[in-house]
């Protein structure tokens, strides 16, 4: 069988690396890696496929930046020609990006099955590009593949037969726990001047906080605060950039003595920040997940999240976008005042790129 993979931002790389790495196994599988360019700079691309050892996409789109729906229709439009020479058995998307949702309705306007791998996480926040993006991907996924027991729930709720939803646990922790120990030999923290255990990790891109100024004020008071008492190690995301010389903000953040900004980061050299932080500010869905897993406190800078588990059995603190009650938080932890979970939720065990890949064998064996 001939399967398309769909990928287009760092989070995507590091679900599919799991899945490539199965996919190889398999010498009935012919398996092509699509690019679509959604994330196309060094820090945002190159140096996650050199890490994560992925081969050189197939095909790159180049799609570059855009609005939303510019984006989504560029990738739409190219994706189908693609697809139509290809003729592939199946379409595999990942996450919630608009390459996820794009590459799922390429696929299915030329009558390909689609596989969503992430499926059926829900924020309620239909504010958030990314709920939409998830939502309309699981209604044409044909193998709706998910990571928590959430995921299940919601896809039922809205109506989706049980023969569609498969639960196998997170091909992103699959990638994490191969990784690690190599992770452990960058040299990151002595390039910072960082100790280890006594700074804190931040990733910050969420329009709800970086694209209205009023907004990325209430953020900075919270960093001005922590930074008064621990350092702050921030892999500064383009968009995070470019709002930062909008707003004219410049001068408040070199005012922070204790703010280290860099830019994007490897995915060896992020790993481990995260995994020797004290605790991490994130407003990032996948970081909660790999926080959980590497036993780091992650207080989320949002209202809500699309991953509970990591809330009820993890190590994510869902503080909300409050700023006195996020600074509070954070010097519980700065104090050792908080004691997080130290349980891993079911089905993380590094195993879930190899049950995908035999449902998909199973299946199309049929």
């Amino acid at each position: 069988m001939k399967i398309v993979s769909v990928v287009g931002t760092r989070p995507n790389f590091m679900k599919i690396a799991a899945l490539v790495d199965e996919l190889k196994k398999h010498k009935e599988i012919e398996h092509l890696l699509v690019h679509t360019g959604q994330h196309y700079d060094t820090g945002m691309s190159k140096f996650f496929f050199d890490d994560l050892r992925l081969p050189k996409p197939d095909i790159n789109l180049e799609v570059g930046s855009g609005s939303h729906d510019e984006q989504k229709a560029k990738i739409t439009q190219k994706l189908k020609k693609v697809l139509g020479k290809e003729k592939p058995d199946l379409v595999i998307v990942v996450g919630d990006v608009n390459s996820t949702v794009a590459g799922a309705e390429a696929a299915k306007e030329l009558g390909i099955k689609v596989a969503h791998v992430e499926a059926g996480l829900r924020s309620f926040d239909n504010t958030m590009p990314e709920e939409i993006n998830r939502i309309e991907t699981d209604k044409i996924g044909d193998f709706l593949f998910t990571t928590e027991e959430s995921g299940n729930k919601n896809l039922l709720n809205e109506g989706i037969g049980k023969d569609r939803i498969f639960f196998v646990g997170n091909v992103m922790i699959d990638t994490l726990l191969k990784h690690k120990e190599r992770a452990s030999e960058s040299k990151v923290l002595e390039k910072l001047d960082v100790e280890k255990h006594n700074y804190c990790a931040l990733t910050l891109h969420r329009p709800s906080n970086v694209d209205k100024k009023e907004d990325f004020e209430n953020i900075l008071y919270i960093l001005d605060k922590i930074q008064e008492k621990i350092k702050i190690v921030f892999s500064v995301h383009p968009r995070t950039k470019k709002s930062i010389e909008a707003f004219n903000f410049d001068d408040k953040i070199k005012n922070m003595k204790n703010l280290i900004m860099t830019e994007p980061l490897g995915y060896f050299d992020f790993l481990h920040i995260m995994a020797n932080s004290k605790f991490i500010l994130t407003d990032s869905g996948g970081i909660q997940e790999e926080a959980t897993i590497l036993y780091v406190p992650c207080i989320t800078l949002r209202k809500n999240t699309e991953r509970p588990v990591t809330v009820d059995q993890g190590t994510n603190l869902l503080v909300s976008v409050d700023k006195e009650k996020v600074v509070e938080k954070s010097f519980e932890i700065i104090n050792n005042e908080i004691e997080v979970n130290d349980k891993i939720p079911e089905l993380w065990d590094g195993k879930a790129a190899e049950r995908i890949v035999k449902i998909i064998l199973k299946r199309f064996k049929k």
